[in-house]
């Protein structure tokens, strides 16, 4: 009885030092340690499509279920609208629409775990909608290899930060700062001048 309470004790605290509170103990295997050193960092992992991303943690303010948004006329179709969290009017990007992960149909299909990731983006809240959220992992630098170069006529990979291989599956490492406020979302700017 008291070794499996000292274990449940020990799980506990390996799912608080890994940051992991809220996704339950699915991101910790044994092959994961809980910290890798000051050189580690941690990042929010989610779906788009079949593919899987990850961004900063420290961008992430909290996790929503996705609620339809009011629509804003004339947005370009990866601007879902606005929505009011808690007296914040925050505009909502559809990360699906804007990198093209949609389904056979073209959509970006909406179900149960569809969800809106509430970020803070240089002092901003602003929601992006992904597939699903899966966990929140602690990289260290040598798992991360850099982006390929690929030309920007074809393929636009400046706001990929890295690839890391978790697991055998890819992890496609995305700097979510730069990406919102680009020139190209219009998102900051516009939200800075008022």
């Amino acid at each position: 009885m008291e070794t499996a309470q000292a274990q449940n004790t020990q799980a506990g605290s390996q799912r608080a030092a890994a940051g992991i509170s809220g996704f339950g103990p699915k991101g910790l295997t044994p092959r994961q340690p809980t910290r890798q050193g000051s050189a580690g960092r941690e990042f929010l992992t989610f779906r788009l499509g079949n593919e899987e991303y990850g961004i900063d943690i420290l961008k992430v303010q909290e996790i929503r279920s996705y609620e339809p948004p009011t629509k804003i006329a004339n947005a370009p179709s990866y601007l879902k609208g606005v929505v009011n969290l808690r007296g914040v009017i925050v505009p909502i990007v559809d990360l699906r629409v804007k990198f093209n992960c949609l389904n056979e149909q073209g959509e970006a299909e909406i179900n149960s775990f569809t969800v809106v990731i509430v970020l803070n983006v240089k002092g901003r809240v602003v929601g992006a909608v992904v597939d699903s959220v899966s966990d929140v992992m602690q990289l260290n630098d040598q798992t991360i290899q850099p982006a390929p170069e690929m030309s920007s006529s074809i393929v636009d990979t400046s706001y990929i930060t890295g690839i890391a291989n978790v697991s055998d599956r890819l992890l496609i490492l995305m700097d979510i700062e730069s990406l919102m406020s680009s020139a190209e979302m219009g998102l900051i700017n516009a939200l800075a001048d008022r």
